[in-house]
């Protein structure tokens, strides 16, 4: 399409109006910009839209008023656009497309997601959980408005907000030797069994800890399940290095877990929003992110216990 809405307004008010001073008079524009609006009008659509008279203003050809009556319902439905957006710029309702990285989800997802529908009842919420790889893809593709993760290599064309900081801590079976520790080193782990939580990203993060202090880990067990992670250990398969913090001090079979600091200052892993730079953020995603800056922070984190 060679041709603007703003030259169709110009055809139709020359059209009403019967002569290009009337229309410039009408809309307050130039005559010669509605003359060039015109000419150009006529000959992208190879039609002549107008006869003119010498001092006698315009008369529509038979084409013309076929092609006046167009140009009104488009600009009439050109107008529309504008009053719909309007609309879904200004409610809360509408639907939200939110990741969330696979770990935290059974933990933080169902408690925040409550408060937010007693707040924004209107709201629906559609969820996509998974690893950090296809969480930042499916932003990329602007597949999701928002994800709750972690900052695990943040790509530039992604804005990260972060909410709270989640240190690295051991999970070891009730019944192990060095549960009664009030903490824990790597180099005292580095000879024990180790249940690695075997996602992309997360899994280098982990074997990061190690490699910084020279250590390497005996990796008796992988799984991409927390929950399965969480079981194994509970069942004394080894121990495990964790960032969330679930409330239940169990694994799902009921078997107890201890949770101890690590030592040493290791490096925390960042919690928080993120989404695609070049998505502007709705209404309802701005007020989703207001609502997780309220619920989140170092003094709390929904369905986690941060002692």
């Amino acid at each position: 399409m060679r041709f603007t809405f703003r030259q169709l307004e110009y055809f139709v008010a020359a059209g009403e109006a019967g002569s290009i001073r009337g229309a410039a008079e009408a809309i307050a524009i130039s005559q010669p910009s509605i003359s060039a609006a015109i000419a150009h009008l006529e000959r992208e659509l190879g039609l002549q839209l107008f006869v003119r008279h010498h001092a006698q203003g315009l008369s529509l050809t038979p084409a013309g008023r076929r092609l006046l009556h167009e140009a009104r319902l488009l600009l009439e439905r050109a107008e529309g656009l504008h009053a719909v957006a309007a609309e879904l710029n200004e409610q809360l309702g509408g639907r939200l497309a939110l990741g969330c990285f696979v770990t935290l989800a059974p933990m933080i997802l169902p408690e925040l997601m409550q408060g937010f529908a007693a707040r924004v009842p209107g709201a629906e919420i559609a969820l996509f959980e998974a690893d950090q790889e296809r969480l930042v893809a499916a932003l990329r593709r602007v597949e999701l408005d928002l994800a709750l993760t972690y900052d695990l290599q943040m790509p530039e064309d992604l804005i990260f907000t972060p909410l709270a900081e989640l240190p690295p801590h051991v999970l070891l079976p009730a019944a192990h030797p060095l549960a009664g520790r009030s903490e824990l080193s790597l180099a005292e782990l580095a000879e024990e069994k180790l249940v690695l939580l075997d996602l992309p990203l997360s899994r280098e993060y982990f074997l990061s800890l190690f490699l910084r202090e020279g250590l390497e880990p005996q990796i008796a067990q992988r799984s991409a399940q927390q929950e399965v992670v969480r079981g194994l250990v509970a069942n004394g398969f080894g121990y495990s290095i964790a960032n969330a913090r679930p409330r239940a001090g169990a694994a799902l079979d009921g078997r107890p877990l201890v949770r101890l600091p690590l030592a040493g200052d290791p490096p925390p892993l960042r919690f928080g929003l993120a989404r695609a730079e070049s998505l502007q953020p709705s209404r309802l995603s701005a007020a989703f992110a207001e609502h997780c800056r309220a619920a989140i922070g170092e003094g709390g984190v929904p369905g986690m216990d941060l002692s």
